[in-house]
């Protein structure tokens, strides 16, 4: 013992670092082995759902998965393969995985895409972007968006994640809770975004539209990598070097907030037969009076507004969902445009973490749908759920609750909690 510790004292050198090595490599097991653990409770309790007995008539449920490999750096689709899959083939569902190979190519898939019980998303902001596109551009939009979906975070941005289920600093974990919300059957309804330009099909988004300067900046933070934590705050100012202040003219015209109506059962009551709704029929039509034919909204309707801001955002409830209240609005941040150098690089940062926050001072609109004209020979791009578009007008209209997401039952239960209080 005595030889042994003298020579490790001789090579104190090798000896710390062997320490850290052994020490790192320890670590690492022992992460390994607790993410094992983590796949194999979720895997056991996926179990308990496929194990349930189903009449020999009923057909298994379908579920159509739509994967982006190139999600989160090309490691999707090992993350999905090890954490995911496994415990959607144990609940007894008929899976079937769809990979796409280039962007865009999910939209032309949901234009062929057969019936299905279930849609699953597995990516990113940028594949739920696509999906739902694709979706809500078929021509019986009005069928398959009845259709509900799973969402499972594998990209670098996962907006939709903090809504639909609880923070987890650990990615098997939130991998894991996220399919397995999709078991359990609970669903929230999510507000979409229709952007139209002048000439383009229309795009949807659930989380919202950015158009400025601290989006332009953000893009381009992974070009500084090799500045580590300064990257974020370096883009920025390097930002501020072009022309200042950087202000964006645009034309706005909105309408305000709409009451939210009743929202109608799931399950709907078992249709009467022939002769009792003709019956129904004829009484209402000749007992009651002729409807009037619904007036179209009229110029004195629309809000006008000139802005010059440095950035616009216009962004739907999804972040901070409210399934209680009354009225449907999407929210419009313009932004001042007297902002200084040093504001401009701080504030940035703080856009990234937050990309769609209205900071003091701003000016916040609440509306159900808006027209944002631009000045000719506009350059730039729009953001659209972190997916850039090139900038042109665009009519933007709120599509209130009009796809339901599977979310974890302990988010719903919080979400009605917050209501109440």
């Amino acid at each position: 013992v005595v030889k042994v510790l003298t020579t490790l004292r001789n090579h104190w050198k090798k000896t710390t670092f062997g320490v850290c090595l052994l020490s790192w490599g320890g670590h690492w097991l022992y992460g390994k082995h607790c993410d094992n653990l983590l796949r194999r409770a979720a895997c056991q309790e996926a179990q308990a759902f496929g194990n349930e007995l189903i009449p020999s008539s009923m057909p298994l449920k379908k579920a159509t998965v739509f994967l982006n490999p190139a999600a989160c750096k090309g490691k999707a689709r090992n993350l999905f393969e090890k954490n995911a899959a496994p415990i959607l083939h144990l609940s007894g569902l008929d899976v079937t995985v769809v990979k796409t190979d280039y962007e865009g190519q999910a939209k032309k898939l949901l234009e062929l895409m057969e019936n299905t019980d279930l849609i699953i998303i597995a990516g990113g902001d940028g594949t739920v972007q696509e999906v739902v596109t694709g979706l809500l551009r078929r021509a019986d939009e009005a069928v398959f968006s009845k259709i509900p979906i799973g969402f499972i975070p594998l990209g670098k941005t996962c907006t939709l994640s903090n809504t639909l289920y609880p923070e987890s600093t650990n990615q098997v974990q939130h991998i894991t809770n996220a399919t397995l919300a999709i078991l359990k059957g609970e669903t929230v309804p999510l507000d979409v975004l229709q952007i139209k330009g002048e000439k383009e099909q229309p795009v949807f988004a659930v989380t919202g539209l950015r158009w400025g300067s601290y989006r332009d900046a953000g893009v381009k933070v992974s070009k500084y990598w090799y500045l580590g934590p300064l990257k974020t705050k370096a883009a920025h100012f390097f930002s501020t070097f072009k022309e200042w202040p950087q202000k964006h003219q645009a034309a706005l015209m909105y309408l305000g907030p709409t009451e939210r109506p009743p929202e109608e059962p799931e399950e709907k009551p078992s249709r009467p037969p022939l002769y009792v709704r003709l019956y129904r029929r004829l009484r209402l039509y000749w007992a009651s009076p002729p409807k009037e034919i619904p007036q179209e909204v009229t110029s004195e309707d629309w809000e006008e507004l000139n802005l010059s801001t440095i950035e616009l955002s216009i962004a739907t409830q999804n972040r901070q969902l409210d399934l209680t209240r009354t009225e449907d609005f999407m929210d419009i941040c313009i932004e001042a445009d007297t902002v200084s150098k040093g504001q401009f690089v701080n504030r940035g940062s703080q856009k990234m973490r937050d990309p769609h926050a209205c900071p003091a001072g701003s000016q916040c609109i609440q509306a159900s749908r808006c027209i944002l004209q631009l000045p000719e020979g506009t350059e730039g791009s729009f953001g659209i759920d972190n997916e850039e578009y090139e900038a042109m007008p665009v009519e933007v209209k709120l599509l209130p609750r009009k796809l339901r997401f599977f979310c974890d039952p302990r988010m719903r239960e919080q979400m009605l909690h917050a209501a109440v209080q």
